[in-house]
């Protein structure tokens, strides 16, 4: 045949390029056109704003950034604890040491200051000093309020500064106006009701006669803690959750152990 020896026609690298390239166009201009319309349907969907999640979201955008609470200027100041003072105030930067701030319990970060005396220390916390603002920056913080937090925090480091007392609260007033709180008696209340958590010292519950996890509290007197178990502070529920407990027991209890722990009533 004329053309059995015809050699057969090979495609050149560019036809071959155009022709896959000719293959892929219509496949992608589809996906193209497919991604165009989904994006114009999500441009007009509009959001559902009749669902709880979307009132909550709408809620939330809207929240103003400050609250302002009506408070009675006659009523009397309830001062706190130097613990209470500490939580509220002093835990943000005396706990991770912000700033240079002494961390609590770390001695050699008070030593130094503790030698400089109560009075001292005390001074420097109500007017501020380097990079602690006065008072802690709450303004609204009393001297005596200040003077305690100072010795709950020096006295947790291995000092012995005598906080200013507390004023009685009016319950533990009535509870013990009669009669002296017995820590005999309140052993076994605290057997009841207190040693589920302070035996074991769950969430930070001191222990009985745990004196180094009490020294720093016993600075706050008897009353101070019969208040923080009437009333609550921290994980520590009202009456240690039993609203049913009478105040008497409860000082009794209170009493048990803070003389465990070598408080003299």
């Amino acid at each position: 045949m004329a053309d059995s020896n015809a050699k057969m026609t090979q495609a050149t690298p560019q036809e071959v390029i155009i022709s896959v390239v000719a293959g892929l166009f219509a496949p992608l201009l589809a996906i193209f056109l497919i991604v165009q319309l989904v994006l114009g349907i999500q441009q007009e969907h509009k959001p559902d704003t009749t669902s709880d999640a979307a009132q909550k979201a709408m809620l939330a955008r809207i929240k103003p950034v400050a609250q302002l609470a009506a408070l009675d200027a006659n009523t009397p100041k309830v001062e706190k604890s130097g613990q209470e003072v500490y939580d509220a105030v002093c835990f943000s930067c005396h706990t991770p040491g912000a700033l240079g701030a002494p961390k609590f319990e770390n001695k050699g970060d008070w030593a130094g200051r503790l030698g400089q005396g109560y009075d001292t220390l005390i001074k420097h916390a109500i007017e501020g000093i380097r990079q602690m603002p006065a008072r802690g920056g709450d303004g609204d913080l009393s001297d005596t309020e200040v003077a305690r937090a100072v010795a709950y925090m020096a006295n947790a480091a291995g000092a012995s500064f005598k906080a200013p007392e507390a004023a009685a609260p009016a319950a533990a007033a009535g509870a013990t106006a009669s009669a002296k709180p017995d820590p005999a008696k309140g052993k076994a209340v605290y057997d009841a009701n207190c040693a589920a958590c302070h035996a074991t010292g769950v969430a930070g519950a001191p222990k009985p006669g745990d004196k180094a996890a009490w020294s720093a509290r016993l600075g706050q007197g008897y009353a101070g803690l019969y208040d923080n178990a009437l009333n609550g502070i921290r994980g520590m529920p009202a009456k240690g959750g039993n609203a049913d407990l009478p105040d008497a027991d409860l000082a009794n209890a209170v009493a048990y152990l803070f003389t465990e722990a070598g408080g003299k009533l």
